[in-house]
């Protein structure tokens, strides 16, 4: 299907049409997004179980369950004996990121269950934006921001332990906005670096998922958490 700008035909087709990249790293793609949205579905089972069968507590135990998955999957050889059990763990570890999402959905909807619909649509859409522009641009032109990006993390993690202390709102909001920022850059850092990988003989497509499936969750997150304390105060005002 064509659309037209002008007297220029833009073919929607282009969107996927990636020419700098080869048919073995297109391939490589395929199946990192493929277990990227084996992920999320997971995640997804796992936060419906919490919040409809109270399976989990989404707590301390969980995010130890998920780490020791995650590391279980880290410490698991990429080959074809395991790739059914690796793809198994990843599910397990999507699931638990999902049950212990649960508690905060929940608060979500208490409050207004749009906001969780809006958080997941934003969510998707910078997604995508952002990775679509990490697969356009130049070769390694975006992998300079994995400095600035671990910086930001570090950043987060101090604003969180004071704020711990402090209490402040003003901090609160900052961890939130600059965390929305980090993450984003982590989708644009993380998109091409796995190419870079697979460039460099990395063929690990599923342990590549699990960083853009991170960035996803973490991202997700913070704009539900937003958009949830900005509707809280607006109630709060009338």
């Amino acid at each position: 299907m064509d659309s037209f700008m002008g007297n220029r035909p833009i073919r929607l087709s282009a969107l996927t049409n990636f020419s700098q990249l080869t048919a073995s790293t297109k391939n490589h793609l395929k199946n990192v997004y493929t277990c990227l949205m084996m992920s999320m579905f997971s995640a997804a089972a796992g936060a419906w179980l919490n919040l409809n069968m109270a399976f989990g507590q989404g707590g301390f135990l969980t995010a130890i369950v998920s780490l020791g998955l995650m590391v279980w999957l880290a410490a698991t050889p990429h080959d074809k004996e395991n790739q059914m059990k690796r793809l198994s763990i990843l599910a397990a570890f999507a699931g638990t990121t999902g049950i212990s999402l649960g508690p905060l959905i929940n608060m979500t909807i208490r409050i207004d269950p749009q906001i969780v619909v809006t958080a997941f649509m934003t969510s998707s859409v910078i997604f995508a934006s952002f990775t679509l522009a990490a697969l356009y641009a130049q070769r390694r032109s975006l992998l300079y921001l994995g400095g600035f990006c671990m910086s930001g993390l570090n950043m987060l993690l101090l604003a969180s332990l004071v704020n711990i202390f402090m209490g402040s709102a003003m901090l609160f909001n900052f961890n939130l906005y600059l965390g929305i920022a980090v993450f984003s850059g982590f989708i644009l850092y993380d998109t091409q670096l796995i190419v870079e990988k697979h460039i460099n003989g990395d063929n690990d497509y599923v342990w590549h998922s699990v960083d853009l499936f991170l960035d996803f969750i973490n991202l997700f997150r913070r704009i539900m958490i937003l958009l949830a304390s900005k509707d809280n105060e607006k109630k709060r005002r009338n």
